[in-house]
């Protein structure tokens, strides 16, 4: 019988490799968030900073439409009103007779003259087929201007640029209708016609009015100095004559109206217009004020109802930075560090939980903020007219509310990725306030120039998709910083700041990847 042998060195048995727990469960990006959510909601004093924001923003809201004098000035009466509820400036001579059906008006415009020589840019004077004399009438219209050429204008916010003109020649122009369909031709010698464009005046009667035009923006003065701005206007006015004037298939003589109101000489309102037209062997003269196209209110409403989300910014600002430096301060970075080995996706994590918090904190100060305070600023208004009730559904009014949310998510993600470069709390904390609040306070001393460019580079731009007013190429509203208003569009400038954010971060995770603990 054989005996077994043991052998002197038996194999040893397989052992599965320790992981750790910890490790395991923080590995995937799913868990990093949970884990930063946690961290942030179990954190007593950092949910209370979150709700400070949103007190803080509303109340700021609420104070800043409740409180001081009426930012608005003037007693208007009621506006006229375009064909699609926009309200309009329309007041201007107008030397017309009917056109019935299908035809043609043309006419030579001589070169503008002005009062003391100086003539707005926006001055115009030209031809037009409009419904009625009624102020707010569906109208198109071809034009010459003294700073902008040759324009196609028509219901007050439409315009087609043309080709340019001279300023010491005079410049053919011709409108035609067919149907509902208007088309504008332009021609420097009266031969050689160019197309400028076409318009549609959708139940436009069979009867309508065509004519002649002249009318000029008033005359706006702007005086800058630290601490203060001065803004004067008075109305302006301006001459033009019109000859070799031809209209196919008008019927009866010229009939002269004064479209809009008619203001006194020298009043310091420029929404009229003063005229006298004169006509010598088929030659007419015009001189008149006024102007034609949209009206753009003083303030906007809902711009000023969401001002406090400039205040309300500071206690995200802090949670930011916090929502880093405390590990830092703590040590618990080293932990987190340990379990995430992977640097660059625990800031990320921190950024898109922080970036969460804040925008649903933003979103409900911003809807309170509109809600309660827009009410408030439309009773100050002397003319609510001006100002027609906004709802928070409307396309503007939804784009300022989730905008403004937007751009304190960013405020806040910036500032975690200011905490994660500078690793000091008071110091990241009074970076953002230099970055967003101090360039306000600033603003008002600084060159209109210059103070342009702040708005448009620095992290402030974001404050833009706050606006909700119109902007139109073919007016010559004055844009001021103190007044809330920025010169590039709402998303351009709220794009700035995300960038400022997402470069911010970018440089945090680099830094973090490159150094010690």
């Amino acid at each position: 019988m054989t005996t077994p042998t043991t052998p002197a060195n038996p194999p040893a048995p397989a052992v599965t490799p320790y992981r750790s727990q910890l490790a395991s469960a923080r590995a995937g990006f799913p868990q990093l968030l949970r884990a930063e959510w946690t961290k942030l909601r179990t954190v007593s004093r950092w949910g209370a900073t979150l709700l400070a924001a949103v007190v803080v923003t509303v109340l700021v809201s609420l104070l800043s439409a409740y409180s001081g004098s009426s930012s608005f000035s003037g007693n208007r009466s009621a506006p006229p009103v375009g064909p699609d509820g926009t309200v309009v400036s329309d007041n201007f001579p107008f030397v017309h007779q009917p056109l019935t059906g299908d035809g043609s008006i043309t006419a030579r415009v001589s070169p503008f003259t002005g009062r003391e020589g100086s003539i707005a840019p926006w001055a115009k004077a030209g031809i037009m087929i409009k419904e009625s004399t009624k102020p707010g009438a569906p109208y198109v219209a071809a034009m010459i201007t003294q700073g902008h050429g040759v324009r196609l204008q028509s219901n007050f916010t439409h315009d087609i640029a043309g080709g340019a003109t001279n300023d010491d020649e005079p410049h053919w122009l011709r409108l035609t209708r067919s149907g509902d369909e208007l088309t504008a031709y332009e021609s420097a010698d009266g031969k050689d016609w160019n197309k400028v464009g076409t318009a549609k005046l959708t139940g436009l009667p069979r009867t309508a009015q065509a004519g002649l035009f002249v009318a000029t923006p008033g005359q706006v003065r702007v005086e800058r100095q630290f601490g203060s701005t001065s803004v004067g206007s008075e109305p302006a006015e301006v001459t033009a004559s019109f000859d070799h004037l031809t209209v196919d298939g008008g019927q009866g003589g010229w009939l002269q109206d004064d479209i809009g109101e008619v203001l006194p000489e020298g009043s310091e309102e420029t929404q009229g217009a003063t005229e006298k037209s004169t006509e010598k062997s088929g030659t007419w003269t015009l001189t008149g004020s006024g102007d034609i196209g949209p009206f753009t209110p003083e303030t906007d409403l809902t711009q000023q109802s969401l001002s406090g989300a400039q205040i309300g910014l500071i206690p995200l600002a802090a949670l930011g930075v916090l929502f880093i430096t405390a590990e830092y301060r703590r040590g618990m970075i080293r932990t987190t560090l340990t379990a995430s080995p992977r640097r660059g996706r625990v800031l990320a994590a921190k950024a898109v939980v922080l970036a969460g918090a804040a925008f649903v904190a933003g979103l409900v100060a911003a809807v309170l903020s509109f809600l309660l305070s827009e009410p408030a600023l439309r009773e100050k208004a002397p003319n609510p007219l001006f100002h027609p009730e906004a709802a928070l559904t409307d396309g503007p009014v939804l784009q300022a509310v989730v905008g403004t949310a937007v751009l304190l998510a960013a405020v806040a993600v910036l500032a975690l990725a200011a905490g994660a470069l500078l690793r000091n709390t008071a110091a990241a904390i009074t970076l953002i306030v230099i970055l967003l609040v101090l360039p306000v306070l600033l603003l008002s001393g600084l060159p209109l120039d210059t103070a342009n460019w702040v708005m448009k580079l620095t992290p402030l731009a974001g404050f833009a998709v706050q606006r909700t007013l119109p902007e139109y190429a073919h007016t010559d509203d004055i844009c001021l910083p103190e007044d809330g208003c920025y010169p590039q569009g709402p998303w351009t400038g709220l794009a700035v700041l995300c960038a400022y954010a997402a470069l911010a971060l970018g440089l945090a995770i680099w830094r973090l990847r490159r150094r010690d603990v």
